[in-house]
């Protein structure tokens, strides 16, 4: 039961810092699907994204894994579902973006995966806050 309160219980302190962190959650969910998410689905120039795949992972797991830390998870993270669970694959494909993929490039192509994992890194330490389903079911849980 202490690991399911680990990953479920979040409070940031106060109301508005548990209302702040929604809105953060929300809006970086948000962004994380609209940009990358329904890159996976539209085609430029008659053909889909090409996703790097540094790890040399089978490409229909190095695909899938990709749109699914870009489509699923953002909709787990702005409900609030599992939050500190959800968001572990979309880090390690941002990390790896940054550190991998990235690591020759400027600063300023480096900046959004670095921006996303240390963003998404905060959601892993915060969890979502108590305007969320993980706050919701834990309090079905433990009356």
């Amino acid at each position: 039961m202490e690991i399911f309160n680990f990953i479920f219980f979040s409070d940031a302190g106060s109301p508005f810092n548990n209302a702040a962190l929604l809105v953060f959650r929300v809006l970086v969910a948000q962004q994380l699907f609209r940009v990358h998410g329904m890159k996976k689905f539209r085609l430029q120039n008659g053909q889909r994204e090409v996703v790097p795949n540094p790890l040399h992972l089978p490409e229909k797991l190095n695909g899938l894994v990709a749109t699914f830390a870009d489509t699923v998870v953002p909709i787990l993270i702005i409900a609030g579902f599992a939050t500190r669970l959800a968001v572990l694959p979309t880090i390690g494909v941002t990390a790896i973006g940054y550190l991998v993929v990235h690591r020759n490039d400027s600063a300023e192509v480096r900046d959004v995966p670095f921006m996303y994992t240390i963003t998404l890194l905060l959601l892993l330490a915060l969890g979502a806050g108590t305007y969320s389903l993980d706050n919701y079911i834990l309090n079905l849980l433990n009356p």
